[in-house]
């Protein structure tokens, strides 16, 4: 392989106008396509094959006046007035006449005639029912909505919205969160290299790559149902891979120059030894990724997918942009800013790091892992594993109005409608009744339903032909593991619900679309950790060639992802982050735990690989495992500290957003990386290899034999290049 990309990386170098040409035109094409198809990511979810979608499906064949999306509009006073009080409830008759004008609403219940005002006549709600799916709803429909009830606010009634589609419902895409990661990475570049254009060109290039990707999956957002999350996961990953994977190649680069290498040798030989530990990283990193797919659920197949194409597109950028503006670059990467208060040092550094890397803090801290293993080990699972703990009461959900800031519309509809009505009115279920004879039937399955113990209400809402719907209120919120309960209960004892009516209940709606989720995704979590981490296995045995390397990977990333997972329930599901990120104390999102395993396992394969793939560079060498050891991490410490860095910032980052879901989802990722990189690869890794010694590279006869070696490490290539130079016949593998 190595062979391979050497040339691959002298092709880019020499055709360097070219390679730039063709990546600023698929960047142009893109957003061509993106622009001219319209595409919108959107926050529907579909679950085939689980008995809510079967319900949704039902409707839009049977009565498919309710099966489209739905708003729930709070009017609610304050004080001593009353909702019903002749001003407020004129203002509040006007809005809901206006709302029935508004385009796509096919109903909008009164809450005066279908009893929608609370007991304490604060709060009244309607319902507000589109033709259409919420995907489907347009922006221009929710405008009207909100100029239709200027009457009610107008007499003085607040107004605000919750369900499944709403005035305000899609998530704003801010650009600050990924301003702030890239202009951090900037800064920890300019440390790193210690030069403006070393610093610089990482991040253009991933720039590049994250335009081409997301532009791309905007398109497709057009003709396929794409989740909001999908862009901003692809984001990050797209950010961080693409400049973590510049960053290796051109450490050594310049380290190449620095040792006197003309640049074009320099970049090929960078490309062939580096670009081998970048392709089999970005190849983990999109297994994992993939792997999403096993769960059974579009939304989850598909953001897999599209940071799956993020990361690719950025293993591409590496390996051919980023050679090309290397030619471009020439000398300039080596060329060192300097301060005032330090003049040189910048330089000195890097000299020391390509000719003395003994003297480099890495390796001082290689040396101390060495010496302190044991401590370190037990030191360090000890922590990992007290982080841990939190995940062991682990609750999962979807997010829901509870979860949103207080300033929020959708969280200020929940309080309200939790306060007057009780929290069950928030997450209504929806029981579908097919083969229904008689117009009796509704009203005996309302009755039926009523009578169970957490069931606050019971009420016929439609019929059409044989097919009709019962509204059930729980007692408790959308995410109450009684609600979960009631809901698996009413399965379950379905055929004493049906009675004698001769027709079959089916349970839906967004709140129980929501628990089939979380059950689907609890049940696919053992099939997916088997497929990926089995194929992630595969990947790495080839790689390194022995068994036990890929073992201590996966055993690490257990644990730092355990940890990981375990702050998340602390900081969030606990609430102990209330104050410091400014969350609200709610459920782990459901898909959370997956998604953290697709990808946290997807980097930390990336840091095991860049960490160990220099540690058997030196050991080849060598033949002297601790030795190989010190000397490898200590080579490594410094680029892997740079690119978990940056990793960390990006994903820090996505924290400072009002969205809970991107803040948790950044929050993880962050915690995973930092835990991983620093305590999982620059400490454990290290120490336990020290421990082994030599029997860490062990591997049976026969692989050797069967088993072709893809020389991870360049060894074979910088004994080509060695033997050539000295024979004065050029690059190796035939171009010269």
């Amino acid at each position: 392989m190595s062979t391979y990309l050497y040339r691959l990386a002298h092709f880019a170098f020499r055709r360097r106008w070219l390679v730039l040409g063709l990546w600023l035109a698929a960047v142009v094409v893109t957003i061509v396509l993106a622009g001219a198809s319209g595409g919108k990511t959107n926050d529907n979810f579909t679950i085939p094959g689980t008995e809510s979608q079967k319900a949704t499906d039902l409707l839009k064949q049977k009565l498919p006046v309710l099966s489209g999306g739905q708003t729930q509009i709070v009017f609610a006073t304050k004080g001593a007035t009353k909702v019903t009080d002749a001003s407020y409830k004129a203002g509040v008759e006007a809005a809901i006449t206006k709302l029935k004008t508004v385009p796509q609403v096919v109903s909008v219940s009164d809450p005066f005639v279908a009893n929608g005002v609370s007991p304490d006549q604060h709060v009244a709600l309607s319902q507000v029912q589109y033709s259409g799916q919420p995907v489907d709803v347009k922006d221009k429909s929710l405008d009207a909505v909100k100029e239709a009830v200027v009457p009610a606010r107008d007499a003085g009634v607040e107004v605000e919205y919750s369900g499944s589609v709403y005035p305000g419902w899609r998530t704003a895409i801010s650009e600050t969160p990924e301003i702030v990661g890239l202009i951090v990475a900037f800064v920890i570049l300019l440390i790193t290299f210690g030069a403006f254009v070393a610093a610089g060109l990482p991040i253009l290039t991933a720039i590049i790559g994250v335009a081409v990707t997301l532009t791309g999956v905007t398109a497709l957002a057009s003709v396929i149902n794409i989740a909001s999350a999908s862009t901003t996961v692809a984001l990050m990953l797209g950010l961080s891979c693409g400049i973590d994977y510049g960053l290796f190649i051109l450490s050594r680069h310049r380290n190449n120059l620095l040792t006197g290498m003309t640049v074009e040798d320099s970049v090929a030989l960078a490309v062939g030894t580096a670009g081998s530990s970048v392709v089999f990283a970005a190849l983990t990193v999109i297994v994992a990724l993939c792997g999403l797919s096993v769960v059974g659920i579009p939304f989850l197949t598909v953001m897999g997918l599209a940071a799956a194409a993020a990361v690719f597109v950025a293993m591409l950028i590496a390996l051919t942009l980023l050679p090309a503006m290397l030619g471009f670059a020439g000398q300039k990467v080596a060329k060192f800013i300097s301060t005032p208060l330090r003049p040189g040092h910048h330089e000195q550094v890097a000299q020391i790091a390509a000719t003395e890397p003994e003297k480099t803090f890495g390796a001082a801290w290689a040396r101390f892992v060495i010496r302190y293993r044991v401590a370190l080990i037990v030191g360090g699972v000890g922590v990992l594993l007290v982080l841990a703990l939190p995940a062991t009461k682990i609750e999962l959900g979807l997010p829901s109005g509870a979860s949103k800031p207080k300033s929020d519309t959708a969280r200020k509809a929940y309080d309200l409608t939790t306060k007057s009505f009780g929290a069950g009115y928030n997450g209504a279920l929806l029981i579908v009744a097919d083969g229904v004879t008689s117009s009796a039937v509704p009203a005996q399955l309302a009755a039926s339903l009523q009578k169970l113990p957490d069931v606050a209400a019971a009420t016929p809402l439609a019929t059409q032909g044989q097919t009709a719907v019962v509204r059930v209120v729980p007692k408790t919120g959308p995410n109450d593991t009684a609600t979960a309960d009631l809901v698996h209960g009413i399965r379950n004892d379905r055929t004493t619900i049906e009675g004698s009516t001769g027709s079959h209940i089916l349970v839906g709606g967004t709140t129980a679309s929501n628990i089939d989720v979380s059950s689907k995704l609890s049940g696919a979590l053992p099939i997916f950790i088997i497929v990926v981490v089995g194929l992630a296995f595969l990947l790495l045995t080839f790689a390194f060639r022995t068994i036990l390397v890929p073992i201590k990977s996966i055993l690490g990333f257990l644990l730092s992802m355990s940890a990981a997972l375990g702050a998340q329930v602390a900081m969030f599901q606990w609430g102990w982050g209330e104050h410091i990120l400014g969350v609200t104390k709610s459920e782990t999102i459901s898909f959370l735990p997956i998604i953290m395993l697709a990808i946290i396992f997807g980097l930390s394969s990336d840091y095991e690989v860049f960490v160990v793939s220099r540690i058997k560079e030196e050991y080849t060498k060598t033949g002297d495992a601790r030795g190989a050891v010190q000397r490898g991490t200590g080579l490594s410490a410094r680029v892997v500290t740079a690119a978990a860095m940056i990793m960390f910032s990006i994903f820090v980052a996505f924290m400072f957003t009002n969205d809970p879901t991107i803040k948790a989802i950044g929050f993880s990722f962050a915690a995973g990386v930092f835990l991983d990189a620093f305590v999982v690869r620059l400490t454990l890794v290290p120490a336990v290899m020290a421990i082994v010694r030599s029997k860490i590279w062990h591997h049976p006869a026969w692989f050797a034999k069967y088993v072709p070696d893809p020389d991870i490490e360049g060894r074979r290539l910088e004994h080509q290049f060695a033997e050539k130079e000295l024979a004065g016949a050029g690059a190796p593998g035939g171009e010269g």
